[in-house]
């Protein structure tokens, strides 16, 4: 449920960014009903191509079964994982300078396409958001079933309803939230989300890998739990769970995912230094 609330949080409040500053950019145009015509045609497109995305992997999925599922969910969540990072990225390079991009380029679409090119801008905003939504939400919820599937549901459908809150929030009043800190906020969690997904992935794969026929030495890497600290900070409910699902705690955690959470922070964290020292901060 957390996972999902976040995911669809920070997917709408920037969908519903890019819009706003179309919708804002269109009103001052000649012909302006005109152009909130193109551009709301170009959000509803964005829409259905993100739901046809999202038809897509799942019938995909329904279609695979044993093993095949299980690498294309691990593929999947890993995919998810690095688009989150990619994400951080971009929007640490583009956030502050995201309005006048899209202005721009709304100008140049205008120019050389009319009202048409404003339509082709918003669906592929508006579609980008939605598809890494969609990459995202089935890489955090592939395995649910029953209560906890109902459960990510909700935590969706609040994340659309937060989106709204935050957007009103930001627009009416900077004084307890800023964009910048919104931005701040949201890279923060994402990059545990992100882990998160790396874990989920990484745990499917060492599944498939304990069904061939490995060395003993691999088994130990990828089966064996190194440490058991359940009784006092489980990862099935409380706040071991909520750690389990925002950042890939494990109670029990195997070597293999040690090593892969290990990584991830080290390589992070280089990425973070050199981002803020503006210099090669990681040995190559």
């Amino acid at each position: 449920m957390n996972q999902a609330l976040f995911i669809v949080w920070r997917e709408s409040v920037e969908a519903l960014l890019v819009i706003g500053i179309l919708q804002a950019w269109a009103g001052q145009q000649q012909g302006a009903r005109r152009l909130f015509n193109f551009l709301w045609v170009g959000v509803a497109l964005g829409v259905l191509l993100s739901g046809l995305l999202a038809v897509l992997i799942l019938y995909a999925g329904e279609t695979m079964s044993g093993a095949a599922n299980e690498w294309f969910q691990a593929g999947l969540a890993l995919v998810a994982s690095l688009l989150m990072v990619q994400m951080v990225g971009w929007m640490h390079r583009h956030g502050r300078t995201l309005k006048g991009q899209l202005q721009r380029q709304a100008d140049r679409q205008l120019t050389r396409q009319g009202g048409l090119g404003l339509l082709l801008l918003a669906m592929l905003a508006v579609s980008r958001e939605g598809s890494e939504t969609v990459v995202f939400l089935y890489g955090a919820g592939a395995r649910l079933q029953g209560p906890q599937l109902g459960l990510f549901a909700i935590g969706g459908i609040a994340g659309l309803v937060l989106s709204g809150l935050t957007i009103a929030l930001l627009q009416g009043s900077r004084r307890w939230m800023s964009w910048q800190r919104f931005f701040a906020l949201s890279e923060g969690v994402l990059l545990l989300l992100a882990a998160a997904l790396l874990v989920s992935a990484s745990e499917r794969i060492s599944g498939q890998l304990l069904a061939m026929d490995l060395p003993e030495m691999a088994y130990t890497l990828v089966g064996d739990a190194l440490w058991d600290s359940s009784l006092w900070l489980s990862d099935s409910h409380g706040v071991g769970g909520f750690l389990a699902g925002i950042a890939g705690y494990r109670a029990s955690p195997s070597a293999l995912t040690l090593l892969v959470l290990c990584g991830y922070w080290l390589s992070v964290g280089c990425w973070l230094l050199q981002r803020r020292t503006g210099a090669q901060a990681c040995p190559a």
